[in-house]
């Protein structure tokens, strides 16, 4: 797993097919915080992905080991679900 102090705010998330997921707001345990701009269909509140998809940090950019899509399909809420849940 990358050490999670290479990721700081402002740091573009990118999937592993270069898709621009988001920014970075912060580093909360192991899961990224992404800017509430970045909240897509939820605006209005944080999204988080999991460090665990992490594949590289370099220079201002996060790079995923997912694609954008499915990095996308696999945001949280701040509590932990899933947004998917959120949309049955």
């Amino acid at each position: 797993m990358v050490d999670l102090e290479l990721i700081s705010e402002n740091m573009d998330i990118i999937g592993a097919d270069g898709v621009y997921l988001g920014t970075v707001d912060a580093v909360e345990g192991d899961r990224i915080k992404l800017t509430k701009a970045d909240s897509g269909s939820h605006p209005g509140h944080h999204h988080y992905i999991s460090a665990g998809l992490v594949a590289a940090v370099e220079e201002n950019q996060v790079r995923l080991s997912a694609t954008g899509a499915n990095a996308a399909l696999m945001e949280e809420e701040k509590d932990g679900r899933a947004i998917s849940d959120d949309k049955k």
